[in-house]
């Protein structure tokens, strides 16, 4: 397609769009294989929708369609006039030396612009001022104010926090970050550029649960429309309001979350079925009339016409194709008997590094059977734990395991010794099986036909993650120690984890971000916080239930009290005395509305028009308060010396 033609199709269309998102009979052809064949669907207004598929179904394509990033071979895209589109996947090239800080202020490009000429103004005026320079600030600074320009520190800080950026990382490179790092910050820039739509490309990748929860609290909140992709079956139930799956470059639709399109899809599957048996049931009862009649009617035309007739009947009937569902994988863990009560026993363990101490002094047992989710903050030391329990790392203290305990452990990052292998020949080297062992070990994880040829390097990330479990999954095991075991996986793969995991008797340690995968595996949570690991004896929900409540009864912090020197009043003060006290009692009721105020601003982060307007109200708020903390402080004085 030229460029001047894809220039036409992105338009958007002259006539008022009620949608703000439209796509229709959207084909795309990557060599012989169609991605999407003939898609539509429509997207409305503050409408939050979620992408499905399986890995490979082509769900990020729709999503490099609208922004323009890829081409497509027909069919139409169209957004509302006027309106911001974001996408998370997108990282902008920084020029060398930029910041995170730089990076995350790029979301203020028209306020910083604004201010620029405000500036500029302010120079010319104190040297020539006029009456046309005037207008023009005066319109430039109601611009600049309307906007947010003076609230976007706080907005900057507010969503870093959230999403858990600190604040050494806002100085350092950004070409120096991680990818998922770098991801993380881009979706800080998205939020704070406020775009009225978001394309979420798997956004809660790289965050921790904390960071997720925030980034859900603040879609609810958002005024405009998201269309998201995502394997996180938690953040769909509680974001979306419904499910575009995409499958054989065809959509189906379902107006609800995560939880109503499982239901949604196993009543059509199992609909659709039942219609299917009892057409062929009834095309089976014709067939066998038919060839009756047909056998009669040799020397009866009446006979024969009757058979034509069902033949015709036959025909006419309309047929539903016989519904299938996607093939899983269909392996189990091998597991080895455990003789004993105790699993393994923690004393005293502790890891630093360059003098910061993750943890220390952790004493902790495991019995037989238990199911641990390890849980907490990104960067507090999940991983390093694990690998100090298995002595992959060297650390403080003592790990004892039980004389039975066989243990395998998938790490968060995947590495193969020999990447450069195919998939057969790993196994045959790594597994030291036959020919036929290896093919039907690997087909059992969806690795069929031509695919076992495949280098592993040229793997995604889950498939990799895949091809270890295949590899794991043969080992007689009792301890299986887990890392992340379900990033990169589609969510048709995590169930097929889930089910072996239902089936596996033995130990589970594992740390996971996935709050579904942790509700419904953990009998028990050690959270790793401050440098020690707290173990409570219970599954998720009762975990979180606790912290809540916790929370709600934790003491809010005092508030500074002013010192003052306490000294026999005389009784000439005791005017100035209840001044003093009504200005106080006055304080405290505008350090009350500040305080409400803060919440207010808090809970309008995605509305810049209600944030300004609280703003200002928290501005002369404030402006009171000083000047009453003024006044407070001279009649004190003059307490004092009355005293």
């Amino acid at each position: 397609m030229r460029g001047e033609e894809r220039e036409t199709r992105f338009r958007c269309s002259p006539e008022r769009n009620p949608d703000m998102i439209k796509v229709e009979n959207l084909v795309k052809h990557y060599g012989n294989k169609r991605a999407l064949d003939g898609v539509s669907f429509d997207i409305q207004a503050g409408e939050r929708v979620g992408l499905l598929g399986r890995n490979g179904a082509g769900k990020t394509t729709p999503f490099k369609i609208l922004t323009g990033e890829l081409d497509y071979n027909t069919g139409e895209v169209r957004f509302a006039p006027g309106r911001k589109v974001g996408l998370i996947s997108q990282i902008p090239h920084y020029p060398a030396g930029y910041t995170v800080e730089d990076v995350l202020r790029t979301a203020f490009r028209e306020l910083t612009d604004i201010q620029g000429k405000m500036r500029r103004l302010e120079e010319q005026m104190a040297a020539h001022p006029d009456k046309a320079m005037l207008t023009e600030y005066d319109a430039l600074s109601t611009r600049f104010q309307t906007g947010g320009g003076y609230e976007t520190d706080m907005q900057t800080d507010k969503i870093c926090n959230g999403l858990g950026i600190p604040a050494a990382q806002r100085q350092q490179d950004f070409d120096s970050l991680s990818g998922g790092e770098k991801t993380r910050v881009n979706l800080a820039r998205l939020l704070l550029e406020k775009t009225d739509i978001l394309l979420l490309d798997e956004p809660t990748n790289h965050l921790d649960m904390h960071a997720v929860e925030w980034l859900e609290g603040y879609i609810e909140k958002f005024k405009g429309t998201v269309l998201t992709i995502s394997h996180d079956r938690y953040f769909l139930d509680r974001v979306v309001t419904r499910i575009v799956e995409l499958h054989d470059g065809k959509a189906e639709f379902y107006s609800g979350n995560y939880s109503f399109y499982v239901q949604e899809k196993q009543a059509r599957f199992e609909l659709q079925l039942k219609q299917y048996e009892k057409e062929q049931a009834k095309l089976s009862q014709l067939g066998f009339t038919l060839e009756r009649m047909k056998g009669w009617g040799i020397n009866n035309r009446t006979l024969y016409r009757r058979a034509m007739s069902i033949q015709h009947r036959m025909e006419r009937i309309e047929k539903t194709d016989r519904p299938t569902q996607e093939k899983t994988m269909r392996a189990k863990f091998a597991q080895r008997d455990f003789f004993g009560d105790e699993v393994l026993s923690v004393k005293g363990l502790g890891k630093a590094y360059d003098g910061r101490t993750l943890f220390s002094d952790v004493e902790l047992q495991v019995a037989g059977g238990e199911r641990i989710a390890l849980l907490g903050d990104n960067g507090t030391g999940k991983s390093t734990f694990l690998k100090l329990l298995l002595g992959e790392e060297a650390g403080a203290g003592r790990v004892k395991f039980g004389p039975t305990v066989k243990w395998a452990y998938l790490p968060q990052i995947i590495h193969f010794a020999h990447p450069e292998r195919t998939l057969l020949d790993t196994m045959l080297y790594e597994k030291n099986c036959t020919v036929q062992t290896a093919r039907d070990r690997l087909g059992a994880y969806l690795f069929e036909g031509e695919d076992v040829f495949k280098t592993v390097s040229s793997l995604s990330g889950g498939e990799q993650s895949r091809l270890r479990l295949c590899m794991l999954m043969d080992e007689k095991i009792n301890l299986l120690v887990l890392d992340e075991p379900t990033n990169h996986l589609d969510i048709d793969s995590r169930e097929w984890l889930e089910d072996a995991l239902e089936d596996y008797e033995g130990t589970l340690i594992f740390v996971s971000h996935d709050r579904y995968f942790v509700n419904k595996f953990a009998t028990r949570i050690w959270e790793l916080e401050n440098g020690h690991i707290r173990d409570f004896p219970c599954g998720y929900e009762k975990y979180r239930s606790i912290k809540e409540k916790e929370a709600i009864a934790a003491p809010a912090p005092e508030k500074l009290k002013k010192e003052r020197k306490e000294k026999p009043k005389a009784s000439g003060s005791k005017m100035l005395e209840k001044q003093v006290r009504a200005l106080e009692r006055e304080i405290e009721k505008q350090e009350q509305l500040s305080a409400q105020l803060d919440t207010q601003i808090e809970a309008a982060a995605s509305d810049y028009q209600e944030l300004a307007r609280l703003m200002e109200e928290k501005q002369a708020c404030d402006d009171t308060l000083t000047g009453l903390m003024d006044e407070w402080e001279r009649l004190s004085s003059d307490l004092e010396g009355a005293t």
